[in-house]
């Protein structure tokens, strides 16, 4: 299999997204998961590719109908027991 895409979603793209996807990219590296962690924003996430999505509630009611990776909602961006417990189970079921 390929390198994994993994796609954090926040409003901008600039903000929450980052933060979150610093901590995905720190997660991955503890469980030594190579991946490719970027960032989008809602208009643009759709014609993003990726394996799969990182975001909050609110923005995956915006965007679930217009991508077609699976998404994780991340409720505290800053949990690292919450990525954990989300992300690798989500990332193990990709390979």
């Amino acid at each position: 299999m390929s390198k994994i895409r993994i796609m954090a979603v926040c409003g901008f793209g600039i903000g929450t997204s980052l933060i979150l996807k610093m901590k995905i990219e720190g997660v991955l590296k503890k469980h030594d998961i190579d991946a490719d962690v970027f960032t989008a924003d809602t208009t643009s996430a759709p014609s993003e590719t990726a394996d799969i999505i990182f975001t909050s509630q609110e923005i995956s009611e915006v965007i679930a109908s217009k991508v077609k990776a699976p998404m994780v909602i991340i409720n505290n961006f800053l949990s690292e027991d919450e990525l954990v417990g989300k992300a690798i189970p989500a990332i193990k079921k990709l390979s």
